[in-house]
């Protein structure tokens, strides 16, 4: 009878296209994948991957071989891994994926709580600026903006993403408020490049009425993340054009302001994003409740919103 590593890693293989995705899914060396698919190659007497030096591509053995497994693989996995933990405990590593000024500020925080319920739990998150591939990377969930939705990945909206004019204090004494998006054209601006495209993103505002007008922001000091952008404002080096999420704390202390309180960019939703094709496990189950009963304990979907008008409260 096979065993389930060299079932898992033909799966996560197949799933992935490449020996090397599977095993950081897995947690196992390239080699150590290769050999278990290898073993599973002999005992069954068929080839079940076309193998070239860019990707796997399964045969038509493999693909049968694929469709006769379904989803019995993983229902084995969570049975297991249930009543090893103890019907249903959540317990085991929990991958999740992170924006680093987002996850740091209003979701970190959550983690002793988490711990404390959950003590089986063993936190793995990355704090990163990208849109991760859950599946091929082995996240159990994500939270963020802007992701594809592969198949079986779902997304629960936690908040707006919102984008407003902020600034110091100090930068604006003396200076005139800008009356509309056009005005901030004679102010310093604190912009980000993309790095993905590596272009600076700029923004068409809108206001509680409806109307849309583009913020051309001079570009006067560029980085490359929501982070040092408030921090430049902090500093008094212009106007930058963040996230609420990211400025919210230096709004409700008084060190940025808000510029054109009745004019927002709309950047999307922040979303929690998990695979649902199959059962959810117990650990992703407990941390998908208590973000989501954080967001309703805190009312940050309201806090997020930069439409309401005035410095979100």
């Amino acid at each position: 009878m096979e065993t389930l590593a060299n079932l898992e890693s033909f799966v996560r293989s197949a799933e992935t296209g490449s020996f090397s995705a599977a095993a950081r899914r897995m947690g196992l060396t390239p080699a150590a994948v290769s050999r278990n698919v290898a073993m599973l190659e002999r005992n069954l007497g068929v080839r079940l991957f076309h193998r070239s030096t860019r990707r796997l591509l399964l045969s038509e053995a493999g693909e049968r071989f694929l469709q006769s497994i379904g989803g019995n693989l993983d229902a084995l996995q969570q049975a297991i891994s249930e009543t090893a933990s103890g019907a249903a405990v959540p317990a085991g590593v929990l991958k999740i994926s992170l924006s680093p000024t987002f996850g740091s500020t209003h979701i970190l925080p959550l983690l002793p709580e988490f711990l404390r319920r959950y003590p089986l739990i063993r936190p793995e998150w990355h704090f990163e600026n990208r849109a991760v591939d859950l599946i091929a990377d082995g996240y159990d969930a994500a939270i963020g903006a802007g992701f594809d939705l592969a198949p079986g990945i779902v997304a629960r909206t936690l908040a707006p993403a919102h984008i407003i004019a902020v600034a110091s204090p100090a930068y604006m004494t003396g200076r005139t408020p800008p009356a509309d998006p056009a005005g901030l054209a004679q102010l310093d601006g604190i912009v980000m490049r993309s790095l993905r495209t590596g272009r600076i993103r700029h923004w068409a505002m809108r206001d509680v009425a409806g109307r849309e007008m583009m913020a051309a922001l001079p570009e006067r000091v560029v980085v490359n993340d929501p982070a040092p952008m408030c921090v430049a404002a902090r500093l008094g080096l212009g106007i930058a054009l963040v996230a609420v999420p990211d400025a919210l704390p230096d709004l409700e202390s008084g060190r940025l302001i808000r510029l054109l309180p009745d004019w927002y960019a709309d950047a999307g939703a922040i979303s929690l994003y998990y695979d649902s094709r199959h059962q959810l496990p117990a650990k992703t189950r407990a941390f998908v409740d208590l973000v989501a009963e954080a967001f309703r304990r805190e009312r940050l979907a309201e806090r997020f919103a930069g439409s309401l008008g005035g410095t979100p409260i």
